[in-house]
């Protein structure tokens, strides 16, 4: 019986190293892709466990969730940051370089 490539492999993979880098972007694009990663190797794992000899690419599907993990976690990590910031600094500070730099002043004690 001929080895078959397990469904969504590769995409699974992609999707959790793009979850890493893409947490700069508020947190959502990493957290979806990550979420959709989980899900999709959950299933790639339920089709390889019932025929663990006809399927290869499992280990993307390994590397990919323990990434999609990672994503997840710094996508999380990265929203709390940016709700803090905005909530801590104002919306406007963010926004006005000169009114920044006096929050910043303010928060170091200067």
């Amino acid at each position: 019986m001929e080895q078959q490539k397990l469904p969504n492999s590769t995409l699974i993979l992609v999707f959790g190293i793009l979850s890493i880098p893409l947490c700069c972007l508020y947190g959502i694009v990493s957290v979806t892709l990550g979420i959709i990663a989980i899900v999709l190797a959950n299933k790639a794992a339920k089709i390889y466990k019932q025929n663990p000899d006809g399927y290869t690419g499992y280990q993307n599907v390994k590397v990919g969730k323990i990434l999609a993990i990672i994503g997840i976690i710094l996508g999380v990590l990265y929203m709390i940051f940016a709700v803090w910031a905005i909530s801590y600094f104002g919306f406007e500070a963010l926004q006005d370089e000169d009114l920044m730099r006096e929050k910043m002043q303010e928060l170091m004690g200067a």
